[in-house]
């Protein structure tokens, strides 16, 4: 099967990121939504730790780092959105009170979707998304941290600026995101902002950083990287760092596919419209000789490897 055009290869390594309109047609759009729905739906509160989903990169909120996410690399677990609870604890449960009923209280859904879920494996493990990563040149791309992204109205957090590679790091950095927009997502309901061509070797471009898990598995924290801060055979490139003038507000048709270089400078707003945002999102990383993923990786792989996806 046929990967991307020799163009679009040019458009996702001069600007770090590549939309593909229709990527999904609408039975597969509807079937992911609704397992997306099942699952929200299906799972129990009453034996869940309430975890909620925070990076922590305001210097103010804890890491998000229990065992309950740090075990969920081969599992299907659910993470709150931290405005979806009340100030005060339940007097009947002695927990924290949702202000929302569960199914819209969710932050995502994670993160081993493309193994547990038919629905989301018919649509990640594909010979198309092997093409795709072959044409991006990956001799032997492996998938790891499935995730359904929902931006709940009006409470749907913001993911500050950042780099996937600091999250799934390998020597050299080597990560991609796949991200499927389920639901229409564009200016005014916290679509992908991405600066482009911030994934070279500019002063900003480089990984500095990393996610890691703390020692003994005591949570996680941001540390400083000291290995290579750039993939195999990007050379350096003195242009300077990102600016305003660089950031592109996506506009991006549900079904499309998002292409999203692990160096790349993104994020995405609070949702405060009354419209959610719904997104299915995977990450691929070389697996080949001359690549190690590294043992203080947040998500750790299970025993039989991270998924191959050709």
């Amino acid at each position: 099967m046929a990967g991307l055009s020799p163009d679009q290869v040019a458009s996702f390594q001069e600007n770090g990121y590549l939309v593909l309109p229709d990527y999904l047609n609408p039975s597969e759009i509807e079937s992911l939504l609704t397992e997306t729905n099942t699952l929200l739906n299906d799972f129990s509160l009453e034996s869940h730790p309430l975890t909620q989903f925070t990076t922590g990169d305001d210097d103010e909120a804890d890491h998000v780092g229990d065992d309950y996410f740090l075990s969920s690399g081969d599992k299907i677990r659910f993470f709150f959105e931290p405005d979806a609870f009340t100030s005060e604890l339940d007097p009947l449960t002695g927990r924290p009170a949702l202000l929302k009923p569960k199914n819209l209280a969710v932050n995502k859904i994670g993160h081993s979707l493309h193994t547990l879920s038919p629905p989301f494996k018919a649509v990640s493990l594909t010979e198309r998304n092997a093409a795709v990563a072959r044409s991006l040149g990956f001799q032997d791309p492996r998938v790891l941290q499935s995730m359904v992204i929902l931006k709940q109205p009006s409470i749907g957090g913001a993911v500050p600026s950042h780099r996937d590679s600091e999250f799934l790091y390998t020597n050299p950095p080597s990560a991609v995101g796949w991200w499927y927009a389920l639901q229409d997502a564009g200016p005014g309901n916290a679509t992908l902002g991405m600066w482009k061509g911030s994934h070279k070797g500019r002063k900003g471009g480089h990984i500095t950083r990393r996610f890691v898990r703390k020692c003994d598995d005591a949570g996680t924290e941001f540390v400083e990287n000291i290995g290579p801060s750039l993939p195999m055979g990007m050379e350096e490139d003195k242009v300077g760092e990102p600016g305003d003038e660089d950031l592109e507000i996506l506009n991006i048709k549900a079904g499309s596919l998002v292409l999203i270089h692990g160096n790349v400078l993104h994020k995405s707003e609070k949702n405060t419209s009354p419209r959610s945002r719904y997104a299915y999102t995977f990450h691929v990383i070389e697996g080949a000789d001359g690549w190690e993923y590294d043992k203080r990786n947040w998500l750790q792989p299970p025993e039989e490897g991270f998924s191959k996806l050709s």
